[in-house]
């Protein structure tokens, strides 16, 4: 599976992937009318001015079996922001922002290419350290991190999304 820097012309697969990803792996999480009315063309408009901005995340695609331009999955990161970049240098840690994969191509290790990929690009970049946040009842994705080597580490905030508070877990990497 090819995996390549995101294009602003890809905006609209990976707002699809986006959209799709949620209402599969939340629907036990968010309410349904939260998650049924997620507009793709929406979250297009987003995606196409963050991948046009030079400042923007990075952004990696994992290309699909449907061909060149099919995007099967893809994931985000950024410096670090928050509480933590006014105590230590924000290049120090990488943000994993999104990785989602369109559920049709979830357990084919597409999710795990795009994460090593995205680990590899992160110290090419000179990140020491990365951190996330996932839901903490979402327990297919917490698997998928410890199974990669993630581990939280005792931070939680509680989040609204949907109009349901979810707790959130840090976990972090150290890539070193």
């Amino acid at each position: 599976m090819p995996i390549r820097h995101a294009l602003p012309s890809d905006a609209a697969a990976i707002a699809a992937v986006h959209v799709r990803s949620w209402q599969a792996a939340y629907r036990d999480l968010l309410p349904a009318p939260y998650l049924d009315a997620l507009d793709p063309a929406e979250r297009a408009v987003a995606w196409r001015e963050r991948l046009a901005d030079p400042g923007g995340p990075v952004v990696l695609v994992a290309e699909g079996a449907a061909g060149a331009g099919a995007v099967d999955a893809f994931v985000a990161f950024r410096a670090w922001r928050g509480e933590e970049a006014a105590e230590a240098s924000a290049s120090a840690t990488a943000e994993l922002s999104a990785l989602y994969a369109a559920p049709e191509a979830w357990g084919r290790g597409v999710g795990r290419a795009l994460l090593a990929a995205a680990v590899a690009a992160m110290r090419a970049a000179g990140f020491r350290e990365a951190g996330l946040w996932v839901f903490e009842d979402n327990a297919r994705a917490r698997a998928f991190y410890e199974a990669a080597g993630w581990s939280p580490d005792g931070e939680a905030v509680v989040e609204e999304t949907g109009g349901r508070e979810l707790r959130e877990l840090r976990y972090r990497l150290s890539i070193s």
